[in-house]
């Protein structure tokens, strides 16, 4: 059997209109898995009291640790910077904490423009920046001792320290 043309057909309305059973109705809007009921308000309430319980039950453990320091040191001359984290170091070392570090942040450079003449040549100016370099020192596991010794350490001028106690 050879296929047979089909004829040009005449467009109907009948195509074009749906019928009543090919139409969707819109069904209710399912509810998310993720969601729950309205009425269980208590039981969401329950798991967020767990969720909290164990989140201070964890911190609890931490805290038995021995607490952690971070030093945040900072400086314009690099040199000296290395220097007073050595001597930090060293210091934590003969104490017995773990350490962490030095960890080398990024630099901080700041740069001004600044005309050359005070009224006439724009177009003459000078450009100076002031770096300020950074480290980062963490201390595990401290102790008294630690504590005490860091406190009387003498540290080179030029230095700014920040301590973390967490």
């Amino acid at each position: 059997m050879a296929p047979q043309k089909k004829a040009p057909a005449k467009k109907s309305t009948a195509t074009k209109k749906k019928t009543p059973l090919a139409q969707k109705k819109p069904s209710a809007p399912q509810p998310s898995p993720k969601l729950r009921p309205a009425g269980k308000k208590e039981s969401v309430v329950a798991v967020q009291e767990k969720k909290s319980t164990s989140a201070t039950s964890k911190k609890a453990a931490d805290t038995k640790t021995a607490p952690s320091i971070r030093i945040r040191l900072s400086a314009f001359d690099h040199t000296v910077l290395d220097e007073a984290a050595a001597k930090i170091i060293d210091t934590a070392e003969r104490s017995g904490a773990v350490i962490h570090g030095p960890i080398p942040l990024p630099t901080r450079i700041r740069k001004f423009t600044v005309n050359r003449s005070t009224f006439v040549h724009k177009n003459a100016r000078d450009q100076f920046e002031m770096r300020t370099h950074r480290r980062l020192i963490d201390l595990k596991e401290t102790t008294f001792k630690t504590m005490e010794s860091l406190q009387n350490l003498s540290l080179p001028s030029g230095v700014d320290i920040e301590i973390k106690m967490g």
